[in-house]
């Protein structure tokens, strides 16, 4: 079970329940919280804090409620209730103490304060990740052992485990935050407030974070390394062990038990990055192109709507080829409408109406051409220049016998099995997957991708069809 509240004061949360003088509150531990950022430490003089919130309720002409608060109204002596209400055992966000030296009242930020206060700055102007920084930090740390080799636990794969959980968290944010834009989206009624939706999206933090993610810090540029590194950590038993005796002093547990959480890091951090990261990615991906669907649809839906002329001209020609409809037995326009328009009568025309048939050139003059006649050395050339233009080295027949040299007497072969050493492998992987089914073979698409050499393969497998 959870047991915050075992850590935190009975009232800690009541200053922000419902009640008229909650958004002061807020305000004020917020400010409080401001004061201390050009200190080297959260303590600061009562005065001085005092004459900070004493100011808030002079500037923004703001007072405390009768039913909190019904000493004098000055802003001076409101600051000072809420310092003595923040003090209070009951709530716990502010402590005193006295100077050593001046004997000066000094205000201290508790640490349930410190937290309270960041979590509402957080909350009131969300802080913009770099998610791209994570998977570096990542790849840095391994390409660097040197910088752990003390503290291969805390340093290391600790470090390594938080950066891949913190991208996890980070991605799976920023998919809620791409569903939420689609909900505004389709609340949109104007153009213009669709125009500045889109326009914040494609100008925001978002697109240039998503950017350097799918570009210059791709994960799949790193994943092979990082993947690999971490096997090593696993199969090197001296390393291995280094890390657990680390973990097993700093987490104070047996080394058996640390020899779990060490494995358990490794395993799960693998495990996003091979598999989790693309299905999250995926997932954002196809919310991309919905949100850029519904914007190409709501566009159009609010310009065929628009409260303008054309749009009053529109709805009216609507409304005139429904009536029509009813009165299509009869061909004619309703009474009341006939003296206004002529549609569909087509009663007039003139000679713009009429497409006259085009006329075919005829030549009236013939042409003579020399004709160079080749002799047998020239058409020698050109017969194998031609085909050396028409060979094709990833035909559907060169291909069949690509794979069945490449699977011999086995049933099926994946991906992994197959040679990717330079481009000419990859082209001769991609169309014998193209021709598969041609040649006699099921393809099945894997989850991940195969990396080596710089290149990136989606995972399948081929399998050998059964011949009744």
């Amino acid at each position: 079970m959870f047991g915050v509240f075992n850590v935190i004061p009975t009232g800690f949360f009541n200053n922000l329940a419902s009640g008229s003088n909650q958004r002061i509150y807020a305000d004020c531990i917020q400010l409080i919280y401001k004061e201390y950022e050009r200190e080297i430490s959260y303590r600061i003089p009562r005065n001085r804090i005092r004459d900070t919130l004493a100011i808030y309720f002079l500037e923004n002409h703001v007072e405390l409620s009768n039913d909190e608060y019904s000493g004098d109204r000055t802003a001076n002596d409101m600051a000072g209730a809420v310092i003595r209400k923040f003090l209070s055992k009951e709530i716990g966000w502010l402590d005193e103490e006295i100077d050593d030296t001046t004997y000066e009242k000094q205000i201290v930020m508790t640490e349930n304060g410190i937290a309270l206060a960041e979590f509402l700055n957080k909350l009131e102007k969300p802080e913009q990740e770099e998610f791209s920084s994570y998977i570096y930090n990542i790849y840095n740390t391994l390409n660097n052992a040197e910088q752990w080799k003390e503290n291969p636990y805390v340093n290391g794969i600790k470090n390594i485990n938080k950066n891949a959980r913190d991208l996890s968290k980070a991605l799976k944010k920023l998919s809620t935050f791409i569903r939420k834009i689609i909900e505004k989206m389709v609340q949109e009624t104007t153009l213009e407030s669709l125009t500045e939706n889109i326009l914040e999206y494609c100008e925001g933090n978002f697109i240039r974070e998503y950017s350097r993610l799918t570009k210059q810090q791709n994960i799949h540029i790193y994943r092979m390394f990082i993947k690999t590194k971490l096997d090593e950590m696993i199969a090197d038993d001296v390393v291995f062990g280094r890390i657990a005796q680390d973990c097993a002093k700093e987490e104070n547990i047996t080394y058996e038990q640390a020899e779990d959480t060490v494995l358990d890091m490794i395993q799960v951090t693998k495990r996003f990055l091979v598999e989790d990261y693309d299905q999250i990615m995926r997932d954002i991906k196809h919310k991309i192109n919905v949100y850029l669907q519904i914007a190409v649809g709501r566009a159009r839906f609010i310009r065929n709507r628009e409260k303008d002329v054309r749009g009053n001209v529109e709805r009216t020609m609507r409304y005139i080829m429904e009536e029509m409809t009813e009165y299509s037995m009869k061909d004619e326009l309703p009474e009341e409408m006939d003296a206004l328009f002529t549609l569909n009568r087509h009663e007039f025309i003139d000679e713009g109406s009429i497409r006259f048939p085009r006329q075919n050139q005829s030549i009236k003059t013939p042409v003579a051409a020399e004709i160079e006649e080749m002799t047998e050395e020239t058409i020698e050339a050109a017969r194998k220049a031609q085909q050396k233009e028409a060979y094709n080295p990833y035909s559907r027949d060169l291909m069949k016998l690509y794979l069945e040299k490449k699977m011999g007497d086995s049933h099926e072969i994946t991906s992994d099995e197959l040679p990717l050493n330079c481009r000419g492998d990859m082209l001769a992987n991609l169309s014998s997957v193209a021709y598969a089914r041609d040649n006699g073979f099921f393809v099945e698409l894997l989850d991940g991708y195969y990396e080596a050499n710089d290149m990136i393969l989606r995972r399948f497998k081929i399998v050998r069809e059964e011949k009744e």
